[in-house]
This record gives structure tokens, C-alpha cells and sequence, in this order.
């Protein structure tokens, strides 16, 4: 049983190298339920969630999104949305 008095320190963190921040958030429509795609700058898919939270609002504050995802580019990310879905998406690049 260990008598020290104080806080203990804290152990050093992992020496592994950080993740790359998400640079476009797309806001599309998945079966009648709007969706938010966190996505990296090579499209590869990071988190989904539900468009609806705040912490969406807080994201794309003062950003204008494009309206289009139908192009080559999107294909791998969005390729199980419709194509009327990926017309109407909303796709935001993210300050980073």
C-alpha cells in the first residue's frame, strides 16, 4: 500500500503520431434521415453522424457549402447514396 501524499504523475503520453484532421464535412440525406460525413482531404471516411447535432451548427458556422458531390471524386465516399441524394448534398471544407 503506497503512503504518498499529493497527486500522482501523470504517465507519459503515446509517441504515436496524431491523426489527420478532417478537411470536408457533408451534409447528405441516407435513406429520410440527414447525415454528417466527417471525411479526410483524400475523401477517406473518418466519423458518421446524425446532421442534426449542434456540434454540426458549430462547424459549418459562416461556411457556404458547394451543392454538388455527384463528381469522380466523391464516388468512393459516397458511392451508396443515390444520385439525387449526392446532387443535393451539402459539402463544406473545414478550416484546418
Amino acid at each position: 500500500m503506497e503512503r504518498g501524499f499529493g497527486t500522482t504523475v501523470a504517465e507519459e503520453h503515446a509517441r504515436e503520431p496524431h491523426r489527420k484532421p478532417a478537411r470536408y464535412l457533408v451534409v447528405i440525406d441516407g435513406g429520410g434521415s440527414t447525415v454528417a460525413r466527417l471525411l479526410l482531404d483524400t475523401r477517406e471516411l473518418v466519423d458518421e453522424f446524425d446532421a442534426s447535432t449542434e456540434e454540426v451548427a458549430v462547424m459549418i458556422r459562416g461556411l457556404t457549402p458547394s451543392r454538388d458531390a455527384s463528381g469522380p471524386e466523391w464516388d468512393r465516399a459516397l458511392g451508396g447514396h443515390s444520385a439525387e441524394e449526392r446532387a443535393a448534398a451539402a459539402v463544406y471544407t473545414l478550416d484546418v
